[in-house]
């Protein structure tokens, strides 16, 4: 194969979020309606690549993804080592809609997946007017119960414990060196984050009710939810589908919980239909 430079361009953004400080690593490619992309709890922007990649997408989206603080690029904000990290969902929203405001993005499409897939739910519930679209991976409303106390076991390596983890929730039909990708990106968190991001997944994220507000005549909301997904089940994203009227829900068979990166090929045959409609909107 020749040498040759891959079409992602990645840079450094200064955002400031709630009256704190960042440094934020950005990657983007293509050109078109703007695709922001929010990757897992305790990953990064690496889980995007395969889509930053994919012409069929960016010949029409501007496809952006970011590292959230303390993760992948991103640094922790200054004076980090004081405190202990909890990722809270007012100010995970606040870096989100920082970012995409820093970056003169008008009504982008927001997809998030996990955490990120959380998370994009309450942004339409709050920002509909600004959005476009959502794009919820394995979307859940609520779901408490996911703390782990062996993520920050002094006894347990933290890395491999949550590598080990994510590696669990990929479907079996996914290709090996797609979960071995993920189990890498996971296996090289920082201590604390993984739990600090389940914080704000399982403890602090509840949107039952607000959700019912979102106006999908003004944004848009597809949910596409793996059928191997233990973590967010598929009735789990069904209930959020049910619960906003003109919410489309889809089932991807033979994918677990990080489509974007365990099954790229097959995640996109249910991706380019939904950026299709979002097109000719």
């Amino acid at each position: 194969m020749n040498a040759h430079f891959e079409a992602i361009v990645g840079r450094y953004l200064r955002v400031e979020a709630g009256g704190v400080a960042y440094r934020i690593y950005v990657e983007e490619a293509g050109e078109g309606i703007p695709l922001l992309c929010l990757h897992t709890a305790a990953a990064d922007t690496r889980q995007y690549r395969h889509l930053l990649e994919d012409p069929e997408v960016t010949g029409r989206f501007r496809v952006i993804a970011f590292d959230m603080p303390y993760h992948g690029k991103s640094n922790p904000p200054d004076g980090w080592w004081t405190r202990k990290y909890e990722l809270a969902s007012r100010h995970y929203v606040e870096i989100i809609r920082a970012v995409w405001q820093a970056l003169a993005l008008e009504r982008p499409v927001v997809m998030g997946c996990s955490m990120g897939g959380a998370v994009v739910l309450e942004l339409a519930a709050t920002y509909f007017r600004e959005l476009r679209a959502i794009i919820g991976l394995e979307s859940a409303a609520y779901a408490p119960g996911r703390s782990n106390h062996f993520l920050s076991h002094p006894a347990v390596h933290g890395g491999e414990f949550a590598a080990t983890y994510s590696y669990g929730l990929c479907a079996p039909h996914s290709p090996e060196p797609m979960r071995r990708e993920n189990w890498w990106y996971y296996s090289q968190s920082g201590p604390g984050v993984y739990e600090g991001d389940i914080h704000f997944y399982s403890s602090d994220h509840d949107v039952r009710e607000a959700i019912k507000s979102i106006d999908t005549k003004q944004c848009a909301v597809f949910l596409l939810s793996g059928e191997y997904d233990y973590s967010a089940t598929p009735d789990m994203t069904r209930r959020v589908a049910e619960a906003i009227p003109g919410a489309e829900f889809v089932l991807m068979t033979e994918i677990g919980h990080f489509p974007m990166i365990e099954n790229p090929e097959r995640f996109r045959t249910y991706l380019l239909p939904v950026l299709d409609k979002i097109a000719t909107r």
